[in-house]
């Protein structure tokens, strides 16, 4: 894997992930290389994000859509903070790498609504200081838990 995932404590420095994936990248003869870049909004009050990973399935999850990418000769990349993150500071970059841009501009819009739907990352809201659980902007991973 790489450098193609990328965990980073707090806000990730959005210019270095591009140019280091497109530097790394530009001569690999892809056609398209597509960035999403997920940024922190200002509101409900909140100060910010704060992040808890469960690396394990997040590295299962990412291998899975690896393999499901080489299928099409593409790549895909990811970034993703752990703790804290202001506001108008970046959380979440993904990229897929592709000889046809088809494929990429395909592939990223699954590849960002999968992550949001099944990655294990929790989401607290920063509110005066103090981190507080997003319910209700969480989804529950499918068979994890031990209550319905």
């Amino acid at each position: 894997m790489d450098d193609k995932l990328i965990l980073c404590e707090g806000a990730l420095n959005v210019n270095d992930i591009n140019a280091k994936w497109f530097n790394e990248f530009k001569e690999s003869n892809y056609g398209a290389i597509i960035t999403f870049v997920g940024v922190v909004r200002d509101e409900n009050s909140i100060d910010g994000l704060s992040f808890d990973i469960y690396e394990p399935i997040l590295k299962s999850w990412f291998e899975a859509w690896q393999k499901k990418a080489n299928e099409k000769n593409a790549v895909v990349l990811m970034a993703h903070s752990k703790g804290d993150v202001l506001n108008h500071e970046s959380s979440y970059i993904a990229a897929v790498c592709s000889p046809k841009r088809r494929v990429a501009l395909e592939m990223i819009d699954e590849f960002v609504e999968d992550f949001k739907a099944q990655a294990p990352i929790w989401k607290y809201d920063i509110l005066n200081g103090q981190r507080v659980y997003a319910k209700d902007r969480s989804t529950a991973i499918n068979g994890a838990g031990i209550l319905s």
